[in-house]
């Protein structure tokens, strides 16, 4: 999944390359468009001049030549000036936007705060947009889903390896362990107990253990005949065996007549000594007592124990195992519970109304609270770039259009020429 993420990385570098490459590339053609025809205007200038004595309809050419050179040689410089200094030469407002760096950042940032990162607009184009329900469609999707369990699958052995011992202890210094020592362990251990007592639900766990003792007993009569023979060792071994056999068959009974009824009394008074471990468990201060010295007696051990490492190590083996399993159990139950609740979501309204409320709610503090600091952002990496760097950008994005600035001021310049050459004329 790494592979594949820092290969689509590569990918995008190589289009966005591309793509200024292509803008600088067009600026070149259109750049060289302009310059052939502020040539092209010079030298018909120079050739209506040099033949006008001898062919006196060229003075229109002339005219026109000479106002579309003076054009093209003003938009020339007005565009040039922009970027550079023309020719090389530092004359006064020129190289507008290098000189002018840090305001063009400061006013590019002030624009985008002003216009764009407002609580109005970014909410109101929010809210006009069902987010919720887009995400749970997209969500729904088995491949989508899919996908981004990878991606957080794969980012946790990562994180776990940027995580150390110290960041684990402090995580249970600070979170755990506090809760832990005022947590009172008999009355949960009492309200777990109550819990599973609740309709009848502790019984199997009586028929589980009756079936366990017939198991054992039967297993083990050559065991319990051979320790009453050694604490009875004046009756002979038939009279032990007999008694042997004739308690443990009456044991079996008993077993077999207390699994059959579920009324006996052997069950109620199980039932009610269930029931009053658990009162006494959340009540007794003695059973209390011992709770809160055996949860310190576990806490001090686990400290004790370099626990946080055994913990931490046990734990990156683990995630790294299984994300580089194809057969990912997390990658599975994170895809599972993703698209589960994107199907659930799809159909409905009042949690997507919900989620979107939510999600409006904490777009607007971010702006409120992140504004500044985006335009900020923004005018502190524009003051960041190199010079030439600046200038090169504004110019790949803008550039081209101001070549057409410069060809269409060659055409309209020639046009005026000729318009104030034919006033002249009708004046004579």
């Amino acid at each position: 999944m790494s592979s594949v993420t820092d290969d689509n990385e590569r990918i995008q570098d190589v289009k966005t390359r591309a793509a200024v490459d292509v803008k600088v590339a067009r600026l070149k053609r259109m750049r060289a468009t302009a310059t052939c025809l502020l040539v092209a205007m010079i030298a018909l200038l120079v050739a209506s001049v040099a033949l006008q004595a001898s062919n006196p309809w060229l003075a229109w050419v002339r005219a026109f030549a000479e106002a579309a050179t003076v054009g093209a040689v003003a938009d020339w410089y007005a565009v040039v000036a922009l970027f550079r200094h023309p020719l090389g030469i530092a004359m006064p407002h020129t190289a507008i936007i290098p000189r002018n760096q840090a305001r063009i950042a400061e006013s590019l940032g002030s624009f985008v705060e002003q216009n764009f990162l407002t609580t109005e607009i970014v909410v109101g184009r929010l809210s006009e947009y069902n987010a919720a329900r887009a995400l749970a469609m997209w969500l729904a999707e088995k491949e989508n889903s899919s996908t981004l369990a990878d991606v957080v699958v794969e980012s946790l052995p990562r994180l776990l390896e940027r995580i150390d011992e110290s960041d684990v202890e402090d995580l249970f210094d600070r979170l755990l362990l506090p809760q832990l020592r005022t947590l009172d362990v008999s009355r949960v251990a009492g309200q777990i107990l109550g819990v599973l007592t609740e309709g009848n639900r502790h019984q199997p766990l009586l028929d589980r253990g009756l079936g366990a003792v017939e198991h054992w007993l039967t297993a083990n009569v050559g065991l319990i005949k051979a320790k009453f023979s050694e604490a009875s060792r004046f009756t002979p071994a038939p009279l032990d065996s007999y008694i042997v056999n004739k308690f443990v068959e009456g044991v079996v009974a008993l077993v077999h007549e207390v699994a059959a009824n579920p009324d006996h009394e052997l069950r109620r008074q199980f039932d009610s000594a269930v029931a009053e471990l658990s009162r006494d468990l959340q009540t007794a201060a003695q059973y209390r007592r011992f709770g809160r010295l055996l949860l310190r007696d576990c806490i001090r051990h686990f400290k004790a124990g370099d626990y946080y490492r055994l913990l931490l190590e046990r734990v990156r083996a683990r995630v790294a195992a299984d994300a580089a399993s194809e057969q990912s159990v997390a990658r599975d139950m994170i895809a599972g519970a993703l698209s589960s609740f994107g199907k659930t979501m799809v159909s409905a309204s009042a949690m997507q109304n919900k989620l979107n409320a939510w999600w409006l709610e904490i777009a607007r503090t971010l702006v409120l609270r992140y504004r500044h600091q985006l335009s900020g952002l923004i005018t502190d990496v524009v003051k960041g770039w190199d010079a030439q760097e600046v200038s090169g950008k504004f110019e790949a994005e803008i550039g081209r259009d101001l070549q057409f600035i410069r060809i269409n001021g060659t055409f309209v310049g020639g046009l005026v020429g000729v318009l104030i050459h034919a006033c002249v004329f009708v004046a004579m």
